[in-house]
C-alpha cells in the first residue's frame, strides 16, 4: 500500500479522538461536523482500515485507530518542532536576552559585544549580570553565559569564542631601576605583583615545553587583575596580565612586556547556552557576533615595546 501523509487530515483525526466528539472537534478547528466526518472517512478509505466506530450515542476508537492516534501525535509534535526551529533560525532577534559573565571580563570585553549587538538588533533588550559565582543558566533563566577557563562537564551547549593570552608586564619607571632581567630565573630578584589563586599567590609560567613555578613572596598579592595592572602602572613591579588588558598600555608606552617567551597557559573563552538545536534568533545572533569580533591584541605592538623594555633594562644594568 502506498500512502502519503496529510497533516491536515491527521490533525483532524487527532482532534476528534482527543475531544471524543465530531461536534466539539469541529468547533475547535473552525469547521463543521459533516466536513470533519468526511475527512476522517477519506483517511479510513486511504488506509484501508476502520479507525473509529460511530453510533448515534457514542464514538469509540478501534484498536488500529488507537495505534494510529499515538503515532500521529508523535508525527504532529515533530512537525511542529521542525516548523518552530525554522522560525527561530530565520526570525529577527527580539525580546529580552539574559547574559552572565565574570566580574572582570564582563566590563572589559562583554560590554563591547553587548553594545555592538544592541545596535544591530534594535528589538533586543539586555539584562547582564557580571559575577564570579557559577550561575546555573537553566534554573536561573539565563540565555548565554560567557566563561573564561576550562569548562566542567555539563549538559549545556558551548561555542568556543577564542582564548585569553597572558604576558608579563612592567612600567618603564620600574624597569629603569630594576636588576637585570634576561632569563626567567631573574624574576627572583624582582618585585612581583601577583593575583592570588586558591588562597595563595603563585605563577606557573610556560615557554614551549618548559614549565616553571614562581612562588616567591610577591611585593603585592591582590585578588583582582585590574588591581595588578594598576600597581604595575604605578611602577611597583612586574605583573602577569591578560594581553587584552595590557594592550592599550603597551600601545601608549606606559607598560612594557618582559620575558615574552614566558607566560601562563592561555585560557579558552566559551559561550554557553541551553541547546544548539533550537537556538532563539537573539541567542544565535549574539553568539555569532562574539565569535566574529573576538580578537587578540596586536602582537607587533607587543613585540616592539618588548624591544624597548630590553633597551631600558640594558641601560639600567650598565649604569
Amino acid at each position: 500500500m502506498t500512502t502519503s501523509i496529510d497533516l491536515v487530515e491527521m490533525r483532524a483525526f487527532v482532534a476528534v479522538v482527543t475531544d471524543g466528539s465530531f461536534t466539539t472537534a469541529a468547533d475547535r478547528l473552525g469547521t463543521d461536523k459533516a466536513r470533519l466526518s468526511r475527512v476522517v472517512s477519506r483517511m479510513e478509505d486511504k488506509l484501508g482500515a476502520r479507525l473509529l466506530t460511530r453510533s448515534t450515542r457514542r464514538l469509540s476508537v478501534t484498536e488500529v485507530g488507537r495505534d494510529y492516534f499515538e503515532r500521529a501525535v508523535g508525527i504532529l509534535s515533530a512537525a511542529e518542532a521542525a516548523e518552530a526551529a525554522v522560525a527561530q533560525q530565520s526570525g529577527e532577534p527580539k525580546g529580552l536576552l539574559k547574559l552572565t559573565a565574570g566580574s572582570e571580563y564582563g566590563p572589559l570585553v562583554v560590554d563591547g559585544w553587548i553594545a555592538a549587538f544592541m545596535k544591530s538588533a534594535p528589538k533586543v533588550t539586555i539584562e547582564a549580570e557580571y559575577t564570579n559565582r557559577l550561575v546555573d543558566i537553566i534554573h536561573e533563566g539565563v540565555d548565554v553565559a560567557i566563561r573564561v577557563g576550562t569548562l566542567p562537564d555539563s549538559g549545556l551547549s558551548a561555542r568556543r569564542l577564542g582564548e585569553v593570552a597572558y604576558g608579563l608586564y612592567a612600567a618603564p619607571e620600574y624597569l629603569r631601576g630594576a636588576p637585570g632581567l634576561s632569563v626567567v630565573g631573574d624574576l627572583a630578584n624582582h618585585s612581583l605583583i601577583m593575583k592570588t589563586r586558591r588562597g595563595r599567590p603563585f605563577w606557573t609560567l610556560l615557554s614551549g615545553s618548559e614549565t616553571v613555578d614562581i612562588s616567591e613572596s610577591p611585593r603585592a598579592a591582590v585578588s583582582s587583575t585590574v588591581a595588578a595592572k594598576n600597581l604595575a602602572l604605578a611602577g611597583l613591579g612586574i605583573a602577569q596580565l591578560p594581553r587584552f588588558i595590557a594592550a592599550a598600555h603597551v600601545a601608549d608606552g606606559s607598560l612594557y612586556r618582559v620575558l615574552p617567551g614566558w607566560a601562563e597557559q592561555s585560557s579558552p573563552v566559551h559561550a554557553l547556552f541551553a541547546s544548539s538545536r533550537y537556538m532563539d534568533p537573539k541567542v544565535r545572533g549574539f553568539v555569532d557576533l562574539c565569535i566574529g569580533t573576538f580578537t587578540d591584541v596586536d602582537t607587533a605592538v607587543d613585540e616592539f615595546h618588548h624591544s624597548m623594555a630590553e633597551d631600558v633594562l640594558t641601560q639600567a644594568s650598565t649604569a
